[in-house]
């Protein structure tokens, strides 16, 4: 925090006060949510469609008999049920998320008035990310690639790069159902 005589005195801030290098840049890009699945490969939603991101208790989560192996179960978010899947397995991982331990982190992302909760292994952080500096998706399964918008290459050699997903053809899928 900047400390200046003016602001604590209670007076006036005068425009001029600021000197260039005090001023912040304006981030490029929209804002991002990255996280990764159980394969350790790592995604980003774009922040606008995520309604909330929580990290629960695996006993809050209602497993559902007879749902798709992709549907962890139901859980109560804020007064609304809300179905809760497993995102890696959504996306054609062969592991499933691993359930058992003390917390699990769930992507509530929206549209209108379908919600979702996407489990995932971990959550990244947040990010702005220009889309202009991103590539087409290469070298993706089938399964996944009806779901990417876009990917960010972080490592040719190593074949590293975060993936964006795209959250309205994953809510509106027909693999929910089968």
């Amino acid at each position: 925090m900047v400390m200046k005589p003016d602001f604590l005195g209670g007076g006036g801030v005068q425009e001029d006060d600021f000197s260039p290098e005090l001023q912040v840049e304006s981030p490029e890009g929209e804002l991002h949510l990255r996280f990764y699945i159980p394969s350790h490969q790592e995604f980003a939603l774009l922040a606008t469609g995520i309604k909330e991101v929580i990290e629960l208790s695996p006993d809050r989560i209602t497993p559902i008999p007879n749902a798709s192996p992709l549907l962890l179960g139901t859980l109560n978010l804020r007064g609304r049920v809300i179905w809760v899947a497993d995102l890696g397995q959504f996306l054609g991982e062969v592991t499933p998320l691993n359930t058992d331990r003390a917390e699990i982190s769930v992507i509530a992302i929206e549209e209108q008035d379908t919600i979702v909760g996407l489990a995932v292994e971990g959550i990244g952080g947040m990010d702005w990310l220009d889309i202009q500096n991103s590539v087409a998706p290469n070298n993706v399964p089938d399964i996944m690639a009806p779901f990417l918008r876009a990917e960010w290459v972080l490592d040719s050699q190593k074949g590293n790069s975060l993936k964006l997903l795209d959250q309205t053809a994953i809510l509106r899928s027909a693999r929910w159902v089968g």
